[in-house]
């Protein structure tokens, strides 16, 4: 059964309901204290769930949903400040997940680069470069290389200092929480930079985690990555391998990003969210959380309902 899932920090009202989905059975209301309410039909299930301060409606149904459908209803709650997510099956019970994420914008608030640039003064070098990339002026591996050069002498005692200053996205605390809580894993697939992902490792439950190494002489940066850069498809890669190592099926993977650069891994996985995600990831998935926050990832679990 497909689920479609209603998010606000609001309680979603009956009313509305009706009025987004006009097919529902017009008995469906439930005049029980409870938080979890179950009705059917010959169409639909209808439960509700409500978890960590937020609000969630599931809707159970055969019929699946094509993009335009679930970007028309989107849009429509969008006026409620309600998120909709649409996916074929939600974590099954009792079975180990895997949740991939972006570092820089998801798991935390700051993107890391801007911070060591300011720092090291060359904050406006480095933007100038960014705002090229985004127009389309250059690749990510391109730009990515062309930012680090900026960092040519940055002191590796500057990583642990601005590392100091990172703070995670909200929700983000509740997610260490409950997927350890469900027995699943978590990993981290980063566009930025390892010292950052070393020292976040040592104080949160990450179960493995990939980004860009630097160059480091006498303990300096040299402005040069060392290795492989993780780019779009170096993230999808390492979704499927690491999955397939912990003998997880895809199904059973969430993908989480807010950049175009996520899109890849985002579509890999059984379920690919993006949060407060920009528009080059949006025209590429089709499920993103707008008005909510990271702790609504719990509603992907069965357990949930």
């Amino acid at each position: 059964m497909n689920s479609l899932l209603l998010i606000s920090r609001s309680p979603i009202s009956d009313s509305l309901l009706s009025k987004t989905f006009p097919n529902l059975n017009s008995d469906f209301t439930n005049k029980s204290t409870n938080n979890l309410k179950e009705v059917s039909d010959s169409h639909s299930q209808i439960l509700r769930a409500e978890n960590f301060g937020l609000h969630c409606v599931r809707l159970l149904q055969k019929e699946s949903l094509t993009r335009d459908q679930v970007v028309t209803i989107r849009n429509q709650l969008a006026e409620n400040k309600i998120d909709f997510i649409f996916v074929r099956s939600l974590l099954p019970k009792k079975k180990e997940s895997l949740f991939v994420f972006d570092m820089d914008s998801t798991v935390i608030k700051e993107e890391v680069i801007d911070e060591l640039a300011r720092k090291h003064g060359v904050y406006e070098a480095v933007a100038t470069v960014t705002k090229q990339a985004m127009e389309g002026g250059m690749g990510f591996d391109e730009a990515l290389r062309l930012r680090v050069k900026h960092l040519c002498g940055l002191s590796k005692e500057s990583f642990k200092e601005v590392y100091d200053l990172l703070t995670l996205n909200e929700g983000m605390e509740k997610v260490f929480q409950f997927v350890k809580g469900n027995g699943s894993k978590l990993g981290i697939l980063s566009g930025g930079f390892t010292p950052v992902l070393q020292l976040f490792s040592e104080k949160y439950p990450v179960s493995f985690y990939r980004a860009n190494g630097l160059e480091e002489v006498n303990g300096k940066f040299t402005g040069e990555i060392f290795g492989e850069i993780i780019n779009r498809e170096k993230k999808e890669f390492y979704l499927k391998q690491y999955a397939k190592d912990l003998n997880i099926p895809l199904e059973q993977v969430v993908a989480v990003g807010d950049g175009a650069n996520d899109a890849l891994m985002l579509n890999a996985a059984g379920i690919g969210i993006g949060i407060h995600a920009k528009s080059g990831l949006k025209d590429q998935i089709i499920n993103w959380i707008d008005f909510t926050d990271l702790s609504a990832l719990v509603f992907l679990f069965e357990d949930t309902f």
